[in-house]
């Protein structure tokens, strides 16, 4: 029989990977800004490049995965983002721009990370295991147990041998992709569908309810990356913390309580309800918002944004499980289509954050104000999706 807790580990080393990547760079954009004479708008422009880069390839796993074959792509996946990040430490030396070798390098990597995001999900739904929405939780956690690694242990490492390391620090990144390439190559994938049974993209877009759980994830996204990465900015600027302790203090800390938040579910899932638990944590979600743009305590406010991670953290896998069990023959391209949701939220919610701070006289209290939205669309969408289904499974063919 096939061991298939070889194919758990390879994805928790997957959504590791993809942890290592969306946090690192973050960590050196001052660093790259000093040392390489980039401007702070075209360092703003990483991320952006970052996100897009993912959106596009939700889009192509949605058309073409079925084709080239799960197997195939998921080691592609590995393959990119080894390659994206040991070339961040050495296109920009190597190339006449250094800007361009930072983006050709996030770039690579960017696909990788997208087609993990994409294909780990499903890989895990199709194994044989009891319960698929605790272990869908599960799974999601080490994304955040990989973004507290890599935020901790990349400020020890500066502290210890000083940001001039930083290379070093990138290419010892890069083994965790490596290795985990063996790991996907051998390890036991079964498809999420028979082949040519799985839901097309315009038999997904004529369902209600898919639409509900493209804005909920939409909402998801945004309100959990409009605080994660807001809460450094937070810390320093509401507790006057240096930027080490801000990161340590915000941005870590919120991955700590999402990850508590689906380890919690993921242990304790056989004994509680999934629906009603994500209603409560989108309750949840909007105290923390609320907590973090009324507050005159910024101690009370931080709160509020550390918390904010165990309000979202059951989100985006919830989503993905209701989805499956609503629409069990909706295959690559509903994967596809709710990862994209997520990145679209998480590309938005952040920016109009940003803006409404700026426009504020950069209180970003009033930032958060505006981003109370998110988590309140998203709670009426819980109720939309959470609806039972009447009749015969929604998505059989």
């Amino acid at each position: 029989m096939p061991n298939y807790n070889r194919t758990k580990i390879a994805c928790y080393m997957g959504f590791i990977t993809q942890a290592i990547a969306a946090n690192f760079a973050p960590l050196l954009f001052l660093k790259f800004h000093k040392d390489y004479g980039i401007s702070l708008g075209n360092i703003a422009l990483i991320s952006t490049v970052y996100f897009f880069t993912q959106l596009l390839i939700d889009i192509f796993c949605a058309k073409f995965v079925d084709r080239i074959g799960y197997r195939v792509s998921i080691v592609v996946s590995e393959v990119c983002s080894a390659a994206g990040l040991v070339g961040l430490a050495f296109l920009p030396e190597l190339l006449p721009n250094a800007f361009a070798g930072i983006l050709i390098s996030v770039t690579v990597y960017a696909v990788g990370c997208g087609l993990i995001e994409v294909l780990v999900s499903p890989i895990i739904e199709a194994c044989p295991f009891e319960n698929k929405e605790a272990t869908m939780s599960l799974l999601h956690s080490f994304y955040c147990w990989g973004c507290v690694g890599t935020i901790t242990v990349s400020t020890l490492f500066f502290a210890v041998f000083g940001m001039d390391s930083w290379k070093w620090l990138e290419v010892l990144w890069a083994i965790v992709p490596a290795v985990n390439i063996f790991n996907f190559a051998t390890c036991p994938i079964v498809p999420i569908v028979e082949e040519g049974q799985g839901m097309g993209i315009r038999q997904l877009g004529r369902k209600p309810v898919f639409w509900a759980a493209i804005c909920l994830m939409v909402c998801a996204g945004a309100s959990e990356l409009s605080m994660a990465q807001w809460a450094s900015a937070y810390a320093e600027a509401a507790l006057g913390l240096t930027k080490a302790l801000g990161d340590l203090m915000g941005p870590c800390l919120f991955a700590v309580t999402m990850g508590i938040s689906r380890v919690i579910y993921g242990k304790y899932g056989e004994k509680l309800d999934l629906k009603k638990f994500m209603i409560g944590s989108g309750a949840l979600c909007v105290v923390c918002y609320l907590l973090a743009s009324l507050s005159a305590n910024p101690i009370v406010g931080l709160i509020g944004c550390i918390f904010c991670g165990f309000s979202v953290g059951i989100m985006w896998p919830g989503t993905i499980s209701i989805s499956s069990k609503r629409f069990p023959a909706g295959g690559t391209a509903m994967f596809a289509l709710l990862a994209m949701a997520g990145d679209l939220g998480g590309s938005i919610g952040p920016a109009v954050v940003g803006r409404v701070t700026q426009y504020a006289g950069d209180d970003i209290r009033a930032g958060m104000g505006v981003g109370l939205v998110f988590p309140l669309v998203l709670l009426v969408m819980l109720f939309i999706i959470g609806r039972k289904p009447s009749g015969k499974h929604i998505g059989t063919v």
